[in-house]
């Protein structure tokens, strides 16, 4: 098994043991988005893509694991070390690299290393893909537009409310 499908396994039965089916599905739903999302992102902007993978799956593992916002991005990066860890699969530099991404995802205003930003525009890609016609939040909304003139997407536009 290679080390994304071990970081899905172990993501899975973080979500398999939340007894709220709805927080369940949005558990699938954005962990496993935002993780495609990091793939195209590190793949067009030539960062590893396999570690983006990885960062996009464990982004808000803390969030679902202890069904809390607070701090989310900070006490994710330490619960993804720890995960990283335990899996004996990844360097010292992998894990680093993963949860300073983590770490910093919830800075949309802040602009941090190149990597990072994988992480943190993938969020936003899915919070604004999930239902085109929701409006996009204020401070996604740089961040959207500059994603969509990077992936040429300039008509999503005329499909958004609030752009």
């Amino acid at each position: 098994m290679n080390r994304i499908e071990k970081v899905r396994e172990y993501v899975d039965t973080v979500l398999l043991t939340m007894t709220d089916t709805t927080e369940r599905r949005c558990g699938y739903l954005h962990l496993y988005r935002v993780s495609q999302a990091c793939t195209l992102i590190a793949l067009k902007r030539n960062e590893n893509a396999e570690l983006a993978t990885i960062a996009g799956m464990l982004h808000d593992i803390y969030s679902y694991a202890a069904m809390d916002t607070k701090e989310h991005a900070h006490k994710g990066s330490i619960m993804a070390r720890e995960i990283l860890y335990d899996l004996k699969v990844f360097t010292e530099n992998e894990v680093d690299i993963i949860c300073s991404a983590i770490y910093n995802h919830s800075s949309k205003g802040t602009t941090h290393s190149p990597f990072d930003e994988v992480l943190k525009d993938a969020d936003v890609l899915q919070h604004c893909l999930y239902n085109p016609l929701f409006d996009v939040l204020e401070h996604e909304k740089a961040r959207y537009e500059k994603l969509k003139s990077e992936f040429g997407l300039g008509n999503l536009k005329t499909f958004c409310r609030g752009l």
